[in-house]
């Protein structure tokens, strides 16, 4: 089981990215994948989730800048972020658990099993 983080980089403030969390071992489908950062100094923080069953869960502060999707065919989970500000650097990260997890769960980093190993965004002028 493995799950590869890759996409990060350096954007300008106001930019977008968008990170690709790709699985290997195990299929997406049946799988909640959660997004999660790091940023320097503090603690992780759940960003988005996308569960087997279609829906998803975007954390208040990032709503409508923050969209995650899958693609099955290519056994992938995409976190599009748009309008990045300087308080969206960070190490983010894709975790993996089966089955479904309710909202309160979903974007609770002690619920998942399977982690990737993180790619950096780092917005700066």
């Amino acid at each position: 089981v493995q799950l590869q983080a890759s996409g990060g980089g350096l954007v300008q403030p106001g930019g977008s990215v968008r990170l690709a969390c790709e699985a290997s071992g195990f299929t997406v489908a049946d799988h909640t994948i959660g997004w999660f950062r790091q940023a320097p100094g503090k603690e992780r923080e759940g960003v988005s989730c996308s569960r087997p069953d279609g829906s998803t869960s975007v954390a208040n502060s990032m709503k409508g800048r923050f969209t995650i999707y899958r693609d099955k065919a290519k056994n992938t989970v995409y976190l599009q972020m748009n309008s990045l500000t300087f308080e969206d650097t960070a190490v983010y990260y894709c975790a993996a658990t089966r089955g479904r997890l309710i909202t309160s769960r979903c974007r609770h980093d002690g619920s998942y099993d399977y982690w990737g190993q993180g790619t950096q965004v780092t917005v700066s002028s």
